[in-house]
């Protein structure tokens, strides 16, 4: 049998059974991401050899593939996080995404550093395990827009800023393993450097979403033009903003989740307090062009289409690239068995992280149970897998060890954290449940 032939037989099954059995699956201490991995690994080198090739000898490809996957999951994290600016429910995901991330990074720098990495190659390797990931902590998300529940929201927004905060930790990185970064040259350029990309990505990204919505629903509610294909405009916005920000040299990644967030900051401005699905609730389906155009519903309309569409995408996205990843573990098993990659892992999940996020959550409003499922429920998986891949593109050789440990972090997280996620959330909701419904007697 062609093996294009069995590819497709693969995705095409893979594809029926993981929608057709999602409730099965949902209530099993499994994720869609475990399958996933698991079958990359099973037709990878290693497995039935359905891919023969080393796939890291690709690593623009799949530096490529993993920035798409993760622009399309930043901007849908941003478009599920509908709350005003000024709410201090954002100094939770604040707090994880950029001050946990940061210690998370110091402090596994320091301990690659002590074992004897080369400093660049330990600050490098600090950053691809520091961010959380966005592709695979559905489990961990807001329900909906409008979902104001802390412990959601907060480890939704970290997932959403932090792979781009982590950049800079990988610049430096790279700067100090001799390769000429700009911006990296001495500390003041560095800080002039860090300043701009993060506060104009969060500039751009802003902009160019406001922008966009505005003159769309312009065109809709003033010439009843421009209706429909809102996936299509969800795609083109995250990508004209993504390249606007690598070409203004500021932090793309950080840029495109501010696109999701200031893109439902419009909604929220003209739908008020009522959620999206309350004003869009009565629409029947001959009526969806003329709510398009209706003033009252075009912004709900417009934000509900794009977010259901990119939830889409990113489901497909989620597939894809741990498929990939899964065939990179099949031909890299043996690297990531050694006793150095796997001891840089666990240090990640269950020191740095825990230690991390209790000093950056020191003095918020965040309850005990709250900061102990945020310590433990840092993923890793997209992320991480970026980062390496793109350093190995960068730098090659040099930092080609950084891979295993990455992989080693992702196959961990994805099993002991897709294991218990819904348990340990499922304890933690009941128990409010229950205590609001006391407190209502």
């Amino acid at each position: 049998m062609p093996e294009e032939t069995l590819w497709f037989l693969l995705v095409g099954v893979l594809l029926m059974f993981m929608a057709l059995a999602r409730g099965p699956i949902a209530r099993l201490p499994l994720t869609g991401a475990m399958i996933y991995l698991a079958v990359g690994v099973l037709v990878g080198p290693s497995g039935f050899g359905l891919v023969h090739a080393d796939l890291a000898g690709n690593a623009r490809v799949l530096a490529i593939i993993a920035e798409a996957g993760l622009v399309i999951s930043l901007f849908s994290v941003g478009m599920h996080l509908r709350l005003r600016l000024r709410d201090r429910l954002w100094h939770l995901p604040l707090r994880l995404g950029i001050v946990a991330m940061a210690l998370s990074a110091a402090l596994l720098a320091a301990m690659a550093w002590a074992m004897g990495e080369p400093p660049g190659v330990a600050l490098f390797l600090a950053a691809t395990l520091a961010p959380t990931d966005p592709v695979l902590a559905n489990e961990l998300r807001v329900r909906e827009a409008g979902d104001d529940e802390p412990l959601r929201f907060a480890l939704s927004g970290e997932g959403g800023l932090n792979d781009g905060a982590a950049l800079p930790f990988a610049l430096a990185g790279l700067a100090l393993c001799g390769l000429p970064i700009t911006g990296m040259r001495h500390a003041g350029e560095a800080a002039v450097s860090l300043v701009w990309g993060m506060a104009g990505a969060l500039a751009i990204g802003a902009w160019l979403a406001t922008l966009c919505t505005k003159f769309i629903l312009y065109l809709r509610t003033r010439y009843g033009e421009a209706v429909g294909l809102d996936g299509l405009i969800a795609i083109g916005l995250m990508s004209v903003t993504y390249g606007v920000a690598l070409l203004l040299h500021a932090y793309a990644f950080v840029a495109v989740f501010a696109a999701g967030v200031a893109l439902r900051r419009e909604e929220l401005r003209a739908t008020g307090a009522r959620r999206p699905a309350e004003a869009l609730d009565t629409v029947q389906h001959g009526k969806r062009s003329e709510v398009a155009k209706d003033p009252g519903r075009a912004h709900a309309w417009l934000a509900e289409n794009m977010t259901g569409f990119t939830l889409e995408i990113e489901h497909i996205a989620e597939f894809s690239l741990m498929l990939l990843i899964g065939c990179t573990v099949s031909a890299h098993w043996r690297e990531m068995l050694q006793w150095r990659p796997v001891l840089y892992a666990l240090a990640l999940i269950f020191v740095a992280r825990p230690i991390a996020v209790a000093l950056a959550m020191a003095g918020s409003n965040a309850d005990g149970q709250q900061r102990r499922l945020m310590a433990w429920m840092g993923i890793r998986g997209v992320g991480a897998f970026y980062y390496a891949v793109w350093g190995i593109d960068r730098a090659g050789d040099l930092l080609r060890p950084v891979l295993p440990v990455a992989l080693d972090a992702i196959v961990i997280s994805v099993v002991l954290h897709g294991a218990t996620a819904n348990y340990v959330l499922g304890r933690y909701f009941r128990g409010r449940e229950q205590a609001s419904a006391a407190a209502g007697r």
